[in-house]
């Protein structure tokens, strides 16, 4: 019984597959390349702490050149980065990440993993980092992570000494080193036990590196020249990796192709140094494991006969491996401990689902279970479509075809597949109201500050959702019963891209959301409170809902229901007031969902659309920020220029602004002296090329009387500045002050930022989030005007955050305030700081 639980576990820790992707077809020369890679048995684990952090030359080497089992655990999904292609934040952001992670590792051949910490943002050392994280929770997942892959040598990105600047990056260092060791120890974290065996890695090494002006490379160094050329594939490591990094495309990562030498240098940090090789003293041949000599002679004899034009011919032989190795898997063993049998199982059973992959290609198979449906309905039915070929007329017939979900489909057959013929059916399937909603599974539960909340032992290190259908297809080929599983996914044709596989997405009956993420009551006035109840199901079944709010507030009605399908998209409105006048209030409000008596999940699905990832769905749960404010606002129509992407735009309109969006036709044709205030998004200087066209007309503008109001740019190789900026000269730094409650000082407590229209006080900068401020304005001039000074613990204050500049009759700021971030969460200082800025080109007289 154990052996089958572990077989199941390890097969579901393999590589992920691509949702969004057609199904995989090999070529000849990438068949030939899998065959000779049954015969390495060793692996790597690289270990950073973000999205992007890995070295895809290095993985595309080990996993395409060396044939390793390569894998690369991510401490983080990117949850505190910025986003170059779009408005998405926090889990959003995270999610956007994950994928492209995923879709960098089906370039580069490796396989994707990660712990439960959650990117708060920029730190800038460990010990605050682990103050959010819960080091020893983290230490954990990165060990249970070593223990299930168990890999022969361990690579960090960065050190444990600090020169990866980040305190995400050191952190990520720290705790791979005491993972090292804590991941041999049965006394740390015996619970994993029951799971897997403890793990000794020979070596754990540090890849150096030379940039961002830091170089920590020596000659003394173990070096490894990872820039070759793979005639088999047509491309050199370096242009497999510019794929594979150009996937990072929320970052701004694409990178050009690379050929010729190109070294990798390293550090020992634990275990034997590397003296000629990186795998020193690693058994990586069948040696590794029992009955490992005779398996080893039929690969050999396997890669020998391989037929480039007829890859049909070698399913017999990989037939014949996968049964070898399945009755030694089966057979009784001796073993010297549990470590060598856990070793033994798990590295059989990878390579048995190597060779199924190998069979289903080199056949030619095409097994296909997909539905037209993008939705599947609690309550409802879908009609899922199997599809099967045996393209190139090996012995196979379908013996068993079942979905899985509840058990709900089942059947028998005996279905002989002929040569480049089709074999096609379909089944209406129910739709159980107790299976899975799709829902990533690291948002199942509430999260903490530093991370998610992940009770089940096994989900941790998995990279993405689970589907909640699998086809499980049985074929007998060469007289062997192979299981193959497929997700059933939604298949449609564009009429541009032509056939797409997306995700098929499971939905509740019901959703309900709140219709505004944020709820004003501004100087006291009453909030319309607007509620979204939607039916996704044809029922007559009575719900009802509560909304939840604390005493501070009065609500003209607090219950609902309904109990019919005429109008399946509800929209009604609580009319909500504050009880005590003029006090600055924040509070998330929540709601029960009742189906007659019974207790339902109240939430709603969120769908985010690129190109470059599958698309992504989750549920949210449903809550709203009702905010009592007093806030006054001095001019009222505002032009935008979207840079990134950010949500600052649907802020405005909440505070009353009239917002008009600006694009480059937009800018060159309007007349600016319409517009009270300009503001451009974050970024817009480094991702619109075009805005330097405009730096005299916004400049005339300001000049005139106008108010320009800049919010951060990067000044970095991948975030160049392109444009000018401001009237009178400054640099961007890198300068930044990432604790939210950092003291902040008013420099100038009389400027008219601090007291029109609104007096800000230090109460306004209570409940920030994630951070105060990011790459702040350095005055090269003495042209401008720095207004607040503050910084992280035991550093010198700064003052570039907000920096204002007369220009003729107008007003220019350059801000690196992160009201990006503060806004959409609702932090009522950061609307009226915001408002005050607006303002500075105020009339005489006001």
């Amino acid at each position: 019984m154990r052996r089958f639980f572990l077989i199941l576990t390890c097969a579901l820790f393999l590589a992920p597959c691509s949702f969004s992707q057609a199904p995989p077809g090999w070529n000849s020369a990438e068949m030939y390349q899998a065959i000779r890679k049954l015969n390495v048995l060793g692996s790597v684990l690289y270990i950073a702490a973000h999205p992007d952090d890995e070295n895809t030359r290095l993985i595309s080497y080990l996993s395409k050149d060396r044939l390793y089992r390569t894998g690369y655990l991510s401490l983080t999904r990117g949850d505190g980065g910025q986003n170059l292609i779009g408005d998405e934040q926090g889990i959003e952001l995270g999610l956007i990440r994950t994928q492209e992670l995923l879709a960098a590792r089906r370039v580069d051949g490796g396989e994707q993993f990660f712990t439960r910490a959650y990117d708060f943002g920029y730190s800038k050392n460990p010990e605050e980092t682990f103050t959010k994280w819960d080091k020893e929770k983290i230490l954990s997942d990165v060990v249970w992570v070593i223990r299930k892959f168990q890999p022969d040598v361990i690579i960090t990105r960065f050190p444990t000494t600090g020169e990866g600047g980040h305190g995400h990056h050191t952190a990520s260092g720290i705790l791979a080193n005491e993972a090292f060791a804590a991941a041999a120890d049965p006394n740390r974290f015996p619970e994993q036990l029951k799971y897997v065996s403890v793990w000794q890695a020979k070596r754990i090494l540090w890849n150096t590196f030379n940039f961002g002006g830091t170089n920590t490379q020596s000659n003394d160094q173990y070096k490894l020249d990872v820039g070759g050329y793979n005639p088999l594939l047509g491309k050199s490591y370096g242009e497999i990796s510019a794929a594979s990094r150009s996937q990072h495309k929320s970052q701004g990562f694409g990178v050009p192709a690379s050929r010729g030498e190109a070294l990798e240098y390293f550090r020992t940090t634990g275990g034997n140094a590397p003296a000629t090789d990186l795998m020193d003293g690693v058994e990586m041949t069948w040696k590794k494991v029992p009955d490992g000599p005779a398996i080893e002679k039929v690969i050999d004899s396997l890669a020998a006969s391989f037929d480039f034009l007829h890859p049909e011919r070698s399913v017999k032989g990989l037939v014949r491996l996968y049964s070898i190795i399945s009755t030694s898997l089966s057979g009784e063993q001796l073993y010297t401990s549990k470590t060598d049998r856990y070793t033994d199982e798990m590295w059989k059973q990878q390579k048995m689902e190597e060779i199924k992959k190998l069979i289903e290609q080199c056949s030619g198979l095409f097994l296909d279970a997909t539905s037209a449906q993008q939705i599947a309905v609690h309550g409802d039915s879908i009609r899922v479509n199997f599809s099967f070929n045996n393209r190139l007329g090996v012995n196979a017939k379908l013996t068993k075809v079942s979905v899985r979900a509840a058990n709900v489909f089942d059947s028998s057959f005996n279905q002989v597949l002929s040569k480049n013929r089709n074999f096609n059916f379909s089944k209406t399937i129910f739709v159980h109201p107790g299976s899975a909603i799709t829902q990533p599974y690291w948002l199942e539960n509430k999260m903490e500050e530093g991370y998610f909340n992940v009770k089940d032992q096994q989900l941790i290190g998995k990279p993405d959702v689970d589907p909640t259908y699998w086809a499980n297809i049985i074929v007998e080929i060469e007289g062997q019963q192979l299981s193959f599983v497929k997700p059933v996914k939604y298949k449609f044709t564009d009429p541009v891209k032509g056939e797409l596989y997306e995700p098929l997405v499971v939905i509740p009956a019901v959703e309900f959301d709140f219709v505004e993420d944020n709820n004003f009551s501004i100087n006291d006035s009453a909030v319309k409170v607007q509620v979204h109840f939607k039916r996704n199901l044809k029922d007559s079944i009575l719900y009802s809902f509560r909304v939840n709010h604390s005493d501070k507030w009065f609500a003209d009605k607090d219950n609902f229901q309904y109990g019919t399908w005429s109008n399946p998209s509800n929209y009604v409105s609580s009319i909500i007031r504050p009880k005590k006048p003029g006090e600055s209030l924040q509070e998330s409000f929540s709601v029960d969902l009742k189906k007659g008596d019974k207790p339902l999940y109240a939430g709603y699905r969120k769908t985010i659309s690129y190109e470059h990832i599958p698309f992504i769905n989750y549920f949210k749960e449903a809550t709203t920020n009702l905010i009592q404010i007093s806030l006054k606002t001095y001019n009222k129509r505002i032009a935008y220029i979207a840079g990134a992407g950010d949500k600052v735009p649907e802020a405005l309109e909440q505070m009353g602004y009239e917002v008009n969006m600006l694009t480059e036709k937009e800018l060159s044709k309007n007349n600016l002296d319409k517009f009270d205030a300009i503001i451009t998004g974050v970024r817009a200087y480094n991702t619109n090329e075009w805005m330097n066209k405009y730096y005299d007309k916004l400049m005339k503008y300001v000049n005139d009387g106008g108010n320009l109001i800049v919010q951060y740019n990067t000044s970095t190789n991948i975030g160049p500045v392109r444009a000018k900026i401001a009237p009178y000269n400054f640099n961007i730094t890198r300068t930044r002050v990432t604790d939210e409650n950092a003291k902040v000082t008013m420099l100038n407590p009389e400027h008219p930022v601090f007291n029109f229209p609104n007096k800000i006080t230090d109460e306004d900068f209570t409940g920030w989030i994630q951070e105060r401020s990011i790459y702040h304005g350095s005055d090269t001039t003495g042209k401008f005007e720095k207004l607040i000074g503050m910084s992280d613990p035991g550093e010198k204050s700064d003052d570039g955050s907000l920096l204002v500049a007369k220009y003729g009759k107008g007003w220019f700021t350059y801000t690196g305030l992160v009201f990006f971030r503060e806004l959409p969460a609702g932090v009522p200082g950061a609307y009226r700081l915001l408002a005050n800025i607006i303002a500075l080109n105020k009339k005489k007289g006001f």
